[in-house]
């Protein structure tokens, strides 16, 4: 939609701005296409809006496509700074970006009534009722949790443990399996026995599988769907077998280049508000008070480190000893709790990047007390140091801020996906979406 706007703009706004035209000339009009389209893409994906999960009103996606377009004219006005040749007579270069708001709202009122999530949804056939089989109502409750598939039922096996979920709907099979998945039309079976042994029909299993269904087991599904894993259900096999490519010293410079270079670009927009936060927390606590704090964090292959904060919390916080942030924490200051909200708080780690204690994308960072604790409660809660801690991940863009030892748990079901599936291609995923958490205050 965006390109064909570009090229109704070509034709049409030479007619009321004669000087568009001309701007046109000194480059390709392809590459003017490209950097009118890449830009707007990558800030609807910075504000959330191609995450299919998204619970917002219309207007709040209105909001959001606002954000989106301001953003990308920011961003092409100055790459027109960068390379002169790109840059476009202001007016038409209104026109064409207020057009291109009032096109992305009317396309998603569009998708949206329609049910655009719906297309190409899958249905599903769980085989299995008991334990194994409540991981979908655990992991994926709301209806949100389940655009890409319909859950036909579940199919009730010899050794399923006993359970009391009111939602499972059970189907009792009176005919073979594959023709009650030809007649229904099933896409997808997951299987989700308790006990296999002897119990799988896998004849039946072979006839769909010839039949291009697709058959898949549940700790996958859940991954697949959700982004996690799930940690009490996966067996050692999952960390023995999981080989991951050990970074030799060319992407070990290369990854710190790359992060370096990423903080020097953000220590470079952000000086601004670095100052005005250390001029905020003087004016609230006095000016002798300490702006940075410092605090010994676990990072790779357990090594501690320390890590730098702008300090939100009050300078006695933790007199009575550590202790973990909480949700409406008292401790909390006023500036802090603004700071917290829109993450400036962790600019200063930018030093730890530099020094190479962490990167941008990874787990994040704990404190040696909670990280010990949690190793003892947690199966396989060492494996996220296998990894430099990072200021965000996956973690951060899939769970809500947490505290406790449920909270630890649900936070390293993401870790060791983002672990399992770490690539640069990711991070760089994370880090646009990441942009969603700063600008609409989704932090602590």
């Amino acid at each position: 939609m965006l390109v064909s706007l570009f090229y109704l703009s070509f034709h049409y706004l030479p007619v009321y701005y004669p000087e568009y035209f001309h701007g046109l000339k000194s480059l390709p009009l392809i590459l003017h296409l490209f950097f009118f389209t890449l830009p707007i893409q990558l800030t609807l994906l910075a504000v959330g809006l191609y995450n299919e999960k998204l619970r917002e009103s219309f207007s709040g996606i209105t909001v959001r496509i606002a954000v989106a377009i301001v953003l990308a004219y920011i961003l092409t006005f100055t790459l027109s700074i960068v390379i002169p040749p790109l840059s476009l007579p202001a007016t038409s270069k209104l026109v064409l970006y207020a057009s291109a708001f009032a096109v992305l709202v009317i396309a998603r009122y569009i998708a949206i009534s329609k049910q655009y999530e719906h297309i190409g949804r899958r249905r599903v056939l769980l085989l299995g009722c008991g334990e194994r089989a409540t991981l979908i109502n655990t992991c994926m409750r709301r209806k949100k949790d389940r655009v890409h598939f319909e859950l036909v039922g579940y199919v009730p096996f010899k050794g399923d443990k006993e359970t009391q979920d009111p939602n499972m709907n059970k189907i009792e099979l009176t005919v073979p399996l594959e023709q009650y998945v030809f007649e229904n039309g099933i896409d997808e079976i997951v299987i989700a026995l308790d006990e296999r042994r002897n119990n799988l029909p896998t004849e039946s299993l072979f006839h769909c599988k010839m039949q291009n269904i697709l058959i898949t087991d549940i700790l996958d599904f859940v991954e697949r769907e959700t982004g996690q894993i799930a940690v009490n259900h996966i067996y050692p096999s999952f960390v023995i077998y999981n080989n991951h490519n050990k970074e030799n010293i060319f992407s070990r410079i290369f990854n710190w280049l790359f992060n370096s270079a990423l903080a020097l670009i953000i220590l470079a927009v952000c000086w601004p508000l670095i100052l005005l936060t250390i001029i905020a927390i003087k004016l609230e606590d006095g000016l002798k008070s300490p702006v940075l704090y410092s605090q010994q964090r676990v990072g790779l292959r357990g090594k501690v480190f320390s890590i730098y904060k702008f300090r939100s919390m009050r300078t006695d916080a933790e007199k009575n000893g550590a202790q973990m942030a909480t949700k409406g924490d008292s401790r909390v200051t006023r500036v802090g709790r603004i700071i917290r909200k829109y993450r400036v708080d962790e600019l200063p780690q930018l030093f730890n990047v530099f020094r190479g204690d962490m990167c941008f994308v990874g787990p994040r960072p704990e404190r040696p007390q909670f990280s010990e604790e949690f190793e003892h409660h947690i199966p396989y809660y060492s494996h996220r140091h296998r990894v430099k801690p990072g200021l965000t991940g996956w973690a951060q863009l899939k769970y809500p801020y947490g505290d406790g030892m449920d909270d630890a748990v649900e936070k390293l079901k993401f870790d060791l996906y983002y672990i399992k599936h770490r690539s640069l291609m990711l991070d760089i995923l994370i880090l646009i979406r990441t942009s969603e958490i700063v600008l609409f205050g989704r932090g602590r």
